[in-house]
């Protein structure tokens, strides 16, 4: 399996942190990595990580700005792309079809080739237009997955609010994982 992973400038890097680090484990997935200039920031600041490691945990890194990256055709074959966190930024570039990066341009190449799209935006309040962005896409089939993560499973640290939300991700890949205990209804004494 090949999934394209990209981190955007929203809060919240350590989601597509830790999906990486899931998926690197796997020797059958191939996974390529993107990260904004803002992203950057974003993991200096918010984690404990270097980029360079961030880099290291992807079969191949390409800059933002590379638009000649395999990625940016639709000739490369992939199974789907996860933009995780998704800023507003880039997601409302995506709804309204502006490619001005290779993010938005691989983003861009997942529709018009019909493969999976999921989104992970980080914002809150969200706004009208945010909201109508999302159902834009929604609408296409982009799979929007807010990071909100669920407390039925009685997270104790933060960690597992966060493999909650990556263990949604790879649901909606597809790919078998144990990182929270799943639901299995309530159980009154």
């Amino acid at each position: 399996m090949r999934i394209i992973i990209a981190i955007t400038g929203a809060s919240g890097a350590i989601y597509g942190i830790r999906l990486l680090e899931i998926l690197s484990d796997r020797q059958d997935i191939e996974t390529y990595l993107v990260i904004s200039p803002p992203a950057e920031e974003i993991i200096k600041v918010e984690t404990d990580y270097d980029p360079s490691y961030v880099k290291s945990l992807a079969t191949r890194y390409f800059d933002s700005n590379d638009l000649t990256a395999p990625i940016a055709s639709g000739s490369f074959l992939f199974d789907a792309m996860v933009i995780i966190p998704c800023s507003m930024k880039t997601l409302s570039a995506i709804a309204h079809g502006y490619s001005s990066n290779l993010i938005t341009r691989a983003a861009e190449v997942t529709l018009k080739e019909k493969r999976k799209l999921i989104l992970v935006p980080r914002e809150t309040p969200l706004s009208a237009i945010h909201l109508e962005n999302m159902l834009k896409l929604a609408k296409i089939g982009v799979v929007i997955l807010p990071a909100c993560p669920g407390f039925y499973h009685l997270p104790k640290k933060i960690t597992d609010l966060i493999d909650f939300i990556v263990g949604k991700v790879l649901d909606q890949l597809d790919i078998e994982h144990d990182l929270y205990k799943r639901w299995s209804g309530l159980m009154l004494p």
